[in-house]
């Protein structure tokens, strides 16, 4: 999986040379990031697997997910099995809570009546060890953000993620940033199986790094999950079955016709345009921003995803 980190170390590298960096006191307009996305190379764009994208259809459109089997393995093969049984086909987004989180899952698992069944989980586990952190790892790519972070000893991009670690505990965990999918869970830390997620739609809440395990991303689609009507009931959930949005189908691109698949690219967190399109917000200057920040928080920064090129 990481054979292509000696090639990429010295892309980066060389990338790096070419791109200028951009002073806090400079008078020149810093490049826009379509610019510096147009000047990109097809290098420093990655092609998601298709074994951990996930295909979520809802009756407004396409959601893609991107799973993070490096971080959360046990909750991305638990996932990827019940999207295998089209567990999630015909289950539901429940909640919606302003300014944190949208969360889908099977309604029943919520009703307080006791009648309503619960969907067997088939193959999948029930419960699953808590995948909070895992150990450093050397083998894995780490691009750090060297701005400073008030939840963690250092903050970074890690796989494509946003991510934090402590060396003095030897640990890396995923961080809560927008657009980031979580596995809901009861009070127990092993109740989360995947089989109720959430993703985050507002401020970032990092208070909950380290508490729930975190098994991706979206990439394409958040429209879809953000800017859905809000729940009245307690924690944002829908008190009418009505307002629920139904989930039509999840599926692994994997196992999608391959005309059917997505075609997307994410930009490398470890390539010189990233580094770029960082150095850019941190100094940005032009005919609007007089002053710059001179600093980039964690989850601030969003990282491209672009349909993929065609060859000519």
């Amino acid at each position: 999986m990481h054979a292509h980190r000696q090639l990429a170390a010295v892309a980066l590298l060389a990338g790096l040379l070419a791109v200028p960096a951009f002073a806090a006191n400079s008078q020149t307009a810093t490049p826009t990031r379509a610019e510096l996305l147009a000047r990109s190379g097809a290098g420093e764009w990655r092609t998601p697997d298709p074994h951990n994208l996930l295909v979520m259809q809802l009756p407004t459109g396409r959601v893609l997910i991107e799973l993070a089997p490096d971080f959360t393995p046990l909750h991305a093969a638990n996932i990827r099995t019940m999207a295998r049984q089209h567990y999630y086909d015909g289950l539901a987004i429940v909640r919606v809570q302003d300014n944190f989180v949208t969360q889908w899952g099977d309604p029943a698992a919520d009703d307080d009546d006791p009648a309503s069944k619960p969907r067997s989980l088939g193959k999948a586990q029930a419960t699953l060890p808590p995948e909070y952190t895992r150990p450093i790892d050397p083998k894995l790519e780490w691009t750090p953000l060297p701005d400073g972070d008030v939840y963690a000893p250092e903050v970074g991009f890690s796989e494509g993620f946003p991510a934090a670690r402590d060396p003095a505990s030897g640990e890396q965990w995923l961080t809560h940033c927008y657009g980031m999918v979580g596995v809901g869970r009861d009070i127990g830390p092993e109740t989360g199986s995947g089989s109720e997620l959430y993703v985050v739609i507002g401020q970032s809440p990092r208070r909950l790094d380290r508490n729930l395990a975190i098994a991706g991303r979206v990439l394409q689609g958040m429209p879809l999950l953000s800017a859905l009507p809000r729940g009245a009931g307690p924690m944002g959930f829908y008190d009418k079955p009505a307002q629920r949005t139904p989930i039509e189908s999840v599926r692994l691109a994997s196992e999608l016709p391959p005309a059917q698949r997505p075609a997307v690219q994410v930009l490398r967190t470890d390539s010189a345009t990233f580094a770029a399109l960082l150095d850019a917000q941190r100094h940005r200057h032009d005919a609007f921003y007089k002053v710059s920040s001179g600093k980039v928080g964690l989850c601030s920064v969003d990282i491209p995803v672009r349909e993929a090129k065609t060859a000519q």
